[in-house]
């Protein structure tokens, strides 16, 4: 619904998780090792904060140093 398609691969073939596998574990390391929530509502919040760090402001080599939204807006700039 809501124009998502899930996706199937065979048993052990990762690649239709790997942009989310990457992202979880970037998600662990980068915010739940270094942090002790008090709180399901901070936990929340801190998750959402993250989010936004890591579409606008957290660089990635991959796409030449922006970050993803940076990337977007400059790919349909250039379309």
């Amino acid at each position: 619904a809501k124009g998502i398609t899930q996706s199937m691969s065979r048993k052990a073939t990762c690649l239709d998780n790997a942009v989310a596998e990457n992202f979880f574990g970037l998600l662990k390391t980068e915010l739940f090792y270094l942090e002790k929530f008090d709180s399901v509502e901070q936990l929340e919040k801190a998750i959402v904060e993250y989010i936004d760090y890591y579409n606008n402001c957290r660089i990635k080599l991959k796409l030449n140093g922006l970050s993803p939204v940076q990337y977007r807006i400059q790919t349909v700039q250039v379309a």
